[in-house]
């Protein structure tokens, strides 16, 4: 009974965290509200017996690429979300820029689809025995993540792409040019 309290509680905190990290107007706040989401995450992960996975979560999401997150919100040096400042001359409101983005967007759904569509069912024994060799061998689980799932973690490294040059785009200012 203590672990699905455990579990209810971390899964609590994460989607909190994660409705909170969409409603804060400072981009820190987000940051760090969205580094909370992944310790949840985490904790999530080792109450369903996935110590590796918990690790991952935190050593690349919480560590690397949210310091990552850190130092881009930093050097777009953006306080707090301000509508004040978007005029006509936005990079944004140029034509075309809108059939762009719809563009991207519509190449992103595709690329996911297909991906959903490829991806088979897990395939796990009736007995319900699963071989301790296959889950803990990070070797194994190396092979697998990028020779089975390359297209997914590809695709997940690319949208990370994105987003950041997104933010770029989005909090460039028609005075900072020089």
């Amino acid at each position: 009974m203590p672990e699905t309290l455990i579990f209810y509680l971390l899964s609590g905190l994460a989607i909190l965290t994660s409705a909170l990290v969409i409603g804060q107007r400072n981009p820190m706040y987000s940051v760090m509200l969205l580094i909370a989401s992944f310790g949840a995450l985490a904790g999530l992960y080792v109450t369903l017996d996935a110590p590796f996975v918990a690790v991952a979560q935190i050593i690349i999401y919480a560590g690397a690429i949210m310091v990552l997150f850190l130092f881009v919100v930093m050097l777009l040096n953006a306080p707090h979300e301000d509508g004040a400042e978007w005029d006509r001359a936005h990079p944004l409101r140029q034509p075309g820029v809108g059939r762009f983005g719809a563009l991207l967007a519509l190449l992103l759904v595709v690329q996911l689809a297909w991906a959903l569509l490829r991806t088979g069912s897990v395939d796990v024994p009736v007995t319900g025995a699963v071989d301790a060799e296959t889950i803990s061998s990070v070797r194994l689980v190396g092979r697998t993540l990028f020779t089975d799932y390359v297209f997914a973690f590809e695709a997940t490294s690319i949208l990370i792409l994105v987003a950041m040059v997104g933010a770029v785009v989005l909090a460039h200012r028609e005075g900072d040019r020089g």
